[in-house]
């Protein structure tokens, strides 16, 4: 072994014949089990950030562990084409050429896209393969790949003639920016400061005015009623009467609907059925016409009057003016409340009616809410069942269709000579009514969710009965962001029992979003996001990967630090040096059988934590408790295998005629070999390295057997060495609190009357010498006469101070260092007694002087309290 862990040359060629050797590979197995994950397709237009390392990291974690168990694991990997970023980024290159997609038409823009997707679509791949994820490559799919676009043909035609899939004309999200629909899951709603505006609608012959509340004026040139709520005893006597509509002289009725909320500002609403989703409802209820008076762009259209052409954010403002002018507007209050933006380009949503396809949701939420109920698939943690019932519950239809050309095109073929619309699975080119061929495919493509939506199934090879599908379906974990429960999660459990007649998963584990060190979420506009890539090259993926996963809990955030990267680099220095310590001193090989009867308590007790770390990290692990296990490993590998078995273990080690000394290269060969394996999953490439280069039965730790408990569980050997560590520990607290320096080695007089501890004195009195610096252990009743005493569970130790430190020497050295914080403590306190600094000095400068203050005050006391017991002494 190398004498310093080189990641950088060791992560590449170790991953190489990871997949030469085709470990990944999932062969189909039937005295198996199977265990399945199918990985978040990540889009072509990504790369890897800190929440793919994350999620990526738990999957392969997950995947490994089930692997050395004995599961025929699959983790199947892929892309997807993602509709709207995709074009998005190809609009925005041709943009810089002068191009437009109507410039150069579907075919040359497709074009582009497959070329985008071959440049880009593997970049993402790559840099998982970086971060050490163990997918079958073999059979990574892509959302657009031939096999699955037959899948989301097959789902649209089998949902069509079921009449679950259906085109109508219904009020939609639209983005001006985009300019396509997007679903109701695709909204992001921000709350902003904004107005309520309080409006006269007057009566024809002015009799009588009502006044409506609106935060959005310029849609009130499409009014077609205002509304009141049938028991407000206020408006009772004016519903069947018309107002007439401020600056478009429209008279419009005044309808009763039990929407209206009375206490909602005035308890007048206005009603704009082409323009919002509630007063859609009520227009439908009320058979109210429809008038559109902003276009797709988010301008106002040719139905807007004078204000054809304008923005509709300018329009807001010339209608409020005009309002104002006209005495129409009775007053304007800052108002806050929640807006919808496009979840892609941050664009304020527009809604619109318009004829777009839609998916009936209610016979298909049902079975899905059901399944959950019944436990069938468990979400970890429970508590965000409550936001899949939630959105499901209050599903409605989704609007599927959008207005790109990137993705998978709606298979519906119309007739130019008879409107006769076809539904196929195939191209059709005759019209099956009047047999024309002036036939046409629908423009619009369907929304990228919708074939992600098949993903556990589609990548499987249905709608053919492959042997993949029969194998590995269904799933067993799908690890995903809380972000995405409802826009994934639902879709996918949904479409499987619609389409499989099972659920797709067994459990949906949940974890939070990695941020910032500050708790902030990572982002561009912050400048705050740190490229796992840059990291990898640093310190290596598994410091990376470690980093990511302790202390973690499923569905909770977690924050990144540069310096817990930094320290588990330190972690994997630690188990390589531990490695190359063991390998150094080690003449036996996998072959040799120890005889347990020349076992230490030392030996019996680092067995029996061995077994119990095997035991709770497995038992963790199955739990997805995965920043609990690796925590524990952390534990124990650095604390009781590296600072104090190894450490106990050399006083034999490096006496070759001890006669347990083999027994001891056993032990450490065997806890090394079994740690190793049960960090691999977290670890894999540093403890792949270590394993090949240590005597080994298996091939690698990838196909690797996991540990099992063997039964060691020796409780009284494990309470020895426990009062051990504690004495150890108090005497070295005990040197650094009374400055003893490392040259000077004292007495320390044990009163015990623990029996076991007595017949092993000859043993122990071994370690406690070596590892406490100490000269002599004495076994004595009574406290000896000038002794500092400290206090153990389970007996007292004594030192006796007078005869190891220079009393006289070190009273002079405390003296100056009191005489030296005396100075300190009076210049900060006159500093801070100081108007003048504490109103001109910047605030950050003061508070660094309070904190100085208090720390020379601890400090001070410290000191005096060491010079009071160094004069005890005298």
């Amino acid at each position: 072994m190398q004498k310093v862990y080189n990641p950088q040359e060791v992560e590449d060629r170790l991953y190489k014949m990871w997949l030469e050797k085709k470990y990944f590979h999932a062969k189909i197995d039937w005295s198996k089990k199977p265990f399945t994950i199918v990985i978040p397709p990540p889009n072509i237009t990504g790369q890897l950030h800190m929440g793919h390392a994350l999620n990526n990291t738990i999957q392969d974690i997950l995947i490994r562990f089930k692997r050395m168990q004995g599961y025929c694991t699959l983790w199947l990997p892929g892309t997807d084409h993602a509709s709207i970023a995709t074009e998005a980024k190809i609009v925005e290159k041709m943009k810089e050429e002068g191009l437009t997609k109507e410039m150069i038409g579907r075919e040359k823009f497709l074009e582009r896209a497959w070329e985008w997707k071959r440049v880009y679509g593997g970049r993402i791949i790559e840099q998982l393969k970086k971060l050490g994820a163990s997918c079958d490559w073999d059979r990574e799919r892509f959302t657009m790949d031939e096999g699955l676009s037959n899948a989301v043909k097959e789902v649209f035609v089998r949902l069509y003639e079921k009449g679950l899939i259906y085109k109508g004309e219904r009020i939609i999200n639209w983005c001006p920016t985009c300019k396509t629909t997007i679903s109701d899951a695709e909204v992001e709603y921000e709350e902003r400061k904004g107005k309520l505006w309080h409006i006269k609608y007057p009566a024809k012959d002015n009799s009588f005015f009502v006044v409506v509340a609106t935060t959005r004026p310029e849609t009130m040139l499409g009014d077609t009623a205002v509304a009141v709520n049938p028991n407000d005893e206020r408006y009772k006597h004016l519903i069947g009467k018309t107002v007439v509509l401020p600056l478009v002289n429209r008279e419009i009725p005044i309808i009763a609907d039990e929407y209206v909320d009375m206490e909602f500002g005035t308890g007048v609403v206005k009603i704009t059925p082409a323009h919002d989703p509630n007063d859609f409802e009520i227009g439908q209820r009320h058979n109210l016409p429809m008038i559109q008076v902003i276009d797709t762009k988010g301008y106002m259209n040719e139905n807007a009057g004078k204000y054809a052409g304008q923005d509709r954010f300018e329009a807001r403002k010339n209608i409020v003016n005009n309002l104002k002018n006209l005495g129409l507007l009775v007053k304007e209050e800052d108002y806050t409340h929640n807006v919808g933006h496009c979840y892609r380009c941050s664009t304020v949503i527009e809604p619109l009616v318009s004829k777009q396809w839609f998916v009936k949701m209610k016979p298909l939420a049902e079975p899905a809410i059901r399944i959950v109920k019944e436990g069938k698939i468990k979400f970890i943690p429970e508590r965000f069942e409550k936001i899949y019932f939630n959105w499901m519950e209050n599903i409605k239809d989704w609007c599927i269709s959008r207005q790109l050309w990137w993705g998978h095109r709606i298979p519906a073929y119309y007739c130019r000579d008879c409107d006769n619309m076809m539904v196929s699975r195939d191209e059709v080119k005759v019209c099956t009514k009047c047999g024309s061929t002036n036939v046409y495919q629908d423009e619009d493509t369907l929304d990228t969710w919708f074939s992600s939506a098949l993903w556990p199934f589609s990548t499987l090879g249905w709608p053919e009965e492959t042997e993949d599908l029969k194998y590995f379906y269904p799933t067993d974990v799908l690890v995903t962001a809380y972000d995405i429960i409802f826009f994934w999660v639902a879709r996918m459990i949904f479409s499987a029992l619609e389409h499989m007649g099972k659920e797709p998963f067994k459990y949906v584990l949940i974890h939070g979003i990695v941020r910032d060190s500050q708790g902030r979420k990572m982002s561009k506009s912050l400048g705050n996001g740190i490229d796992p890539l840059e990291v990898i090259e640093k310190y290596g993926a598994d410091a990376l990967r470690f980093t990511l996963v302790t202390g973690i809990s499923p569905g909770n955030d977690t924050r990144f630090h540069m310096e817990k990267v930094e320290a588990n680099r330190n972690f994997a220095n630690k188990i390589w040096n531990a490695a190359r310590f063991v390998l150094m001193n080690l003449d036996i090989d996998t072959n040799y059988k120890p005889d347990e009867s020349k076992f230490t308590f030392t030996e019996r007790w680092i067995l029996s934590r061995l077994d119990t770390l095997i035991k709770e990290v497995t038992e963790n692990l199955e739990k997805f408790e995965i920043g609990i296990a690796a925590q524990k490993l952390y534990d124990f590998i650095w604390d009781e295998f590296c600072d104090w078995y190894i450490e106990m273990s050399k006083p034999i080690l490096y006496n070759k005629e001890a006669e347990n000394n083999k027994e001891v290269q056993y032990v450490l060969l065997t806890v090394l070999t079994n740690v190793l394996k049960l960090l691999h999953p977290f670890m894999p490439f540093v403890t792949e390295e270590i394993y090949l280069n240590l005597p080994h039965d298996e091939e690698s730790l990838v196909i690797a057997k996991w540990p099992e408990p063997r039964g060691y569980n020796y409780a009284q050997d494990i309470s020895m060495v426990e009062k051990l560590i504690e004495l150890i520990r108090s005497i070295r607290n005990l040197r650094v609190e009374r400055n003893i320096p490392a040259n000077l080695k004292p007495k320390v007089f044990i009163k015990i009357d623990d029996e076991c501890m007595l017949q092993q004195r000859q043993l122990w009195e071994i370690y406690v010498k070596r590892l406490a610096n100490i000269e002599e252990v004495v076994v004595a009743q009574d406290a000896p006469q000038d002794s500092v005493s400290l206090v153990l569970s389970w007996g007292v130790a004594y030192i006796k101070l007078k005869e190891i430190i220079d009393i006289e020497s070190e009273l002079k050295r405390l003296t100056e260092e009191r005489e030296r914080l005396l100075k300190e403590v009076e210049r900060s306190e006159k500093l801070l007694s100081n108007q003048n600094f504490l109103q001109k000095a910047p605030q950050k400068v003061v508070n660094e002087e309070k904190e100085k203050y208090e720390r020379y005050k601890q400090m001070l006391k410290s000191v005096e309290d060491q010079l009071e017991r160094i004069k005890s002494l005298r």
